[in-house]
């Protein structure tokens, strides 16, 4: 089979959608004549945000996995603050700013650019050179976050007669929270010149969303747009053929994943407050992950029962989508938002429980929600709307309604679509 080197920071133990992106395309790349070579970091010196064993069990016996020591920054961080966990999210999973945080939001936005997981990078180089050499490996695949990690392939492009494909998970210096690391004007051009260098000299670029390839093709004067290939996240129908699962007795909202306290929620909780007192009375809405105590309160101030669960492991949070009579997804109202798509919501497609989205009417979330007709997307202000879909979910509950549409973001046929562009990137 051919070779395809992918270079990726996550892997499993590490938990997380970005994980599971890359550790279900090495599941089904053999199918299509692609064998994966994966280089990682070495889970003795990684700092995950997350982690999560039971990831280790889907790695195939035959996948060649190949791990580095690394300098990790975020590591010192949390002994020093004496914390249990790294920051991530843009500091999203640490509700209070003290001068400690301020001061390492700057350090972290002037000094470690792109990221302080570029302590990574030397070790990677180092073993990717060596296994490019020793398998003859003409593709390699660098994926980011962290975005240092694109650094990796850049430098191997110019060193080595490769094609280079960048996989870029979230936007670089668009991501939402960037403006919190406080760059001074040196530091916001110099991490822009990294992503410009980035998406001008890869030979494929790949992002999740259409707006998303927006963001990179306006990086550079050139025209790269041509360039650009899109392959949404997306699930894999393995994980989701569970049975015997216990029955609910409440009706059960639930939101999984991390959630800040940016995160636009008035007009939810108002169109939660406006239900029947009836259905009210039966309702719980049950949190599985990150939820700052700020959040907590504004869902119990309102007078509505809450479920906290802390991250819980893959094959758990699929049943916790099962057990539920909607879910809930929430996009930030920020800027370029438009294209924020994120890995959970394919699994909550994979559920068939109704989706509500609080998003961008006019975003590529939208329009993937109105094409599988799995739920509703609704604009942040539109509380009624809500009501009256929560209501009706609540009461007549249905599965999704055209799953044919849904099965084309399954892994496997993503990718069937990345062994196509890996195909057609053959020197």
């Amino acid at each position: 089979m051919k070779k395809v080197l992918i270079i990726t920071y996550y892997w499993p133990p590490s938990g997380g959608a970005g994980v599971q992106r890359w550790l279900k395309f090495a599941k089904y790349l053999p199918e299509f004549g692609w064998q994966p070579i994966i280089l990682t970091v070495d889970p003795k010196y990684a700092s995950y945000p997350q982690r999560d064993d039971s990831l280790l069990a889907e790695i195939d016996s035959n996948c060649m996995v190949f791990t580095t020591k690394s300098f990790e920054l975020y590591n010192l961080y949390k002994f020093v603050s004496g914390k249990k966990e790294v920051p991530y999210g843009g500091f999203a999973n640490e509700s209070k700013e003290g001068i400690f945080q301020k001061v390492s939001k700057f350090l972290r936005g002037n000094f470690l650019l792109p990221d302080p997981r570029k302590g990574w990078n030397k070790y990677a180089y180092k073993k990717a050179s060596e296994l490019i050499r020793e398998y003859h490996i003409e593709t390699v695949v660098t994926t980011s976050p962290p975005h240092s990690t694109q650094l990796i392939g850049l430098k191997l492009k110019r060193n080595f007669p490769i094609q280079w494909i960048a996989d870029l998970r979230d936007p670089w210096t668009d991501i939402y929270y960037y403006n919190q690391f406080k760059h001074t004007a040196l530091a916001r051009k110099t991490d822009q010149n990294y992503e410009r260098k980035v998406v001008e000299n890869a030979d494929l670029l790949i992002t999740v969303s259409e707006d998303v390839k927006r963001i990179f093709a306006e990086k550079s004067k050139l025209p790269i747009e041509a360039k650009i290939a899109v392959i949404p996240n997306g699930f894999d129908e393995d994980d989701f053929k569970i049975n015997n699962l216990p029955d609910e007795t409440r009706k059960v909202i639930t939101y999984s994943g991390t959630i800040s306290e940016a995160y636009p929620l008035e007009s939810l909780l108002q169109a939660l407050c406006l239900l029947p007192d009836d259905l009210k009375s039966k309702l719980i809405i049950r949190f599985v992950g990150k939820v700052p105590a700020s959040v907590v309160d504004q869902f119990r101030s309102a007078g509505l029962e809450i479920e906290l669960t802390e991250y819980v492991d893959h094959p758990r949070s699929i049943e916790y989508l099962f057990r539920s009579d909607l879910l809930l997804l929430v996009i930030p109202k920020v800027k370029n938002n438009k294209g924020i798509l994120t890995g959970k919501f394919f699994e909550y497609l994979a559920s068939r429980k109704p989706v509500l989205a609080i998003g961008p009417t006019d975003g590529d979330l939208a329009k993937i929600i109105q094409e599988t007709k799995c739920g509703r997307l609704f604009d942040y202000d539109d509380r009624k709307g809500m009501r009256r879909f929560i209501q009706e979910k609540l009461s007549n509950p249905n599965e999704l309604s055209n799953p044919e549409l849904a099965n084309r973001y399954s892994r496997k046929e993503l990718t069937r679509n990345l062994a196509q562009i890996l195909e057609n990137s053959q020197p």
